[in-house]
């Protein structure tokens, strides 16, 4: 009996510990997992500190990506660097030097305004007061001195101009009651109205696209602009005055320049998205696209195009682009991928920016930081460009030079990528990954000395359309955004 109670007791006990072993285990499970989430929470909670930074620094923050070197920080950084990568001294090149940038001389009034129109005007003494104060003898001019420049401004004003034409015959030709066809009449040729049946002209119609397309003034604000002169000018009929003419003068220019600029070697591009109203069984919210294709820097006179489109599918490109064979500069859009006979670069100062991005706020000068790294890279490849840039490169210098300094940057570059691990959804990872899956892309720029290092030609040239879109918001039609 006793022996049967010493191993019902061990059994119990064996129980007890399988049981707690057991609950070790749910625990140590339920721990890991509990950490598991508390990780994935902390990189969350980061990931939207990020953001918000990054948004706040979008809105409020400076939107250039220059920074000032601090004296001293870049050896820390070059440091930092050797430790990463120990072939760092020899792969990079050290006599590198930007041209510093010289103070321009203080302008003149006569240098401000030598494109515009000058005279002289002369103040004289009334005939009243022309008596010498002290005999009261009538006085004689002896000449002028000048006193100050002053620059006026007379405001637009507009005028109806009625065009009558003159009917001239001629006397010696026969003239009888029997055959009155036989006088001779000519009447003085008249230009063309711009469009029929309107009293629209060349300055108005012009003005109106100056002021829109350059000026950034909707036409709402133009109508309103138009009233105080007195002219009931509604944005309806500026707009069918514009829309008109684009279609059937500006067309002609635009399709010879679409010609010019496919028969070139090195192009950039870039798009942004406009809304467009009443466009046929699209919904109002939906995006458009508003493209911008122009020509690189390859020495020629600069062609710039705007191409509007419904979507921004891949076709609308190669359509655009269809008998073009070269290279072409854009930014990260796929859609540019694989175009036939094109061989495409991408744009180093996107890849730039998403380090600039991903660097925390006040950080910007802790060069121990990958993100801070990543936009020094960058900043090395441009200070490249500006030495060969000032030092009036030709293309196939510039290529040499390139492979020289350049291509020796690139390698520590992908290098010191290949070594990052981020976190996964960071900025930092959006910058790394960017860079890594464009690889070939921005390699290609090495190729040929007038392919350009990034597409910040296009982005600028686009800019005005953007500053502009956010005035008038949108077009109301198809027609409207093509013109």
């Amino acid at each position: 009996m006793a022996g049967n109670s010493k191993d019902s007791k061990i059994l119990a006990y064996k129980d007890m510990i399988n049981q707690l072993n057991k609950t070790i285990s749910t625990q140590t499970e339920l721990i890991q997992s509990l950490q598991k989430t508390l990780e994935a929470d902390r990189l969350e909670k980061e990931n939207l500190r990020q953001q918000i930074e990054y948004l706040t620094k979008k809105l409020f923050g400076t939107s250039s990506e220059k920074r000032k070197d601090i004296d001293g920080q870049l050896n820390l950084f070059d440091e930092a660097e050797q430790e990463a990568d120990p072939t760092w001294e020899q792969e990079l090149p050290d006599d590198i030097t930007v041209p510093e940038h010289k103070r321009k001389a203080r302008r003149t009034h006569a240098d401000f305004f030598k494109n515009v129109p000058s005279c002289d005007e002369i103040i004289s003494l009334p005939e009243e007061e022309r008596n010498c104060p002290t005999c009261g003898t009538q006085m004689e001019g002896i000449g002028k001195e000048f006193v100050r420049h002053e620059f006026r401004f007379t405001p637009a004003k507009g005028k109806v101009v009625n065009i009558y034409r003159e009917t001239y015959k001629c006397p010696e030709c026969a003239i009888s009651e029997e055959h009155p066809d036989d006088q001779t009449f000519v009447k003085a040729p008249v230009q063309e109205a711009l469009i029929p049946e309107s009293y629209a002209s060349e300055s108005v119609v012009g003005w109106a696209m100056h002021q829109k397309y350059q000026n950034g003034l909707p036409l709402n604000r133009q109508e309103e602009d138009w009233k105080q002169l007195g002219v009931p000018l509604s944005r309806a009929t500026l707009a069918n005055w514009i829309i008109y003419c684009a279609e059937n003068y500006l067309r002609h220019v635009y399709d010879y320049f679409h010609r010019q600029l496919r028969m070139r070697k090195y192009l950039m591009a870039d798009e942004t998205r406009v809304q467009v109203l009443n466009e046929p069984e699209r919904n109002p919210e939906t995006d458009s696209w508003m493209w911008l294709f122009r020509s690189g820097e390859d020495g020629l006179p600069p062609i710039l195009l705007y191409h509007y489109t419904e979507t921004r599918a891949k076709f609308h490109a190669a359509s655009f682009l269809q008998g073009f064979s070269g290279y072409l500069e854009t930014d990260g859009y796929q859609g540019y991928n694989n175009l036939p006979d094109i061989k495409r670069c991408s744009c180093w100062a996107h890849v730039r920016r998403y380090f600039t991005d991903a660097i925390p706020k006040g950080k910007e000068y802790d060069y121990s930081l990958p993100a801070v790294q990543g936009v020094q890279f960058c900043s090395k490849l441009f200070d490249c460009e500006r030495y060969s840039k000032a030092k009036n490169h030709t293309a196939e210098q510039r290529k040499q030079f390139r492979l020289e300094k350049e291509k020796p940057i690139l390698e520590a570059f992908w290098n010191w990528l290949d070594q990052q691990r981020p976190n996964k959804g960071t900025r930092l990872a959006k910058a790394v990954n960017y860079a890594q899956n464009r690889k070939d892309t921005l390699m290609t720029y090495l190729e040929d000395g007038h392919c350009s290092l990034s597409n910040n030609l296009s982005e600028n040239a686009i800019r005005p359309f953007t500053v502009g879109r956010k005035n008038w918001l949108f077009s109301a039609s198809p027609k409207g955004a093509a013109s």
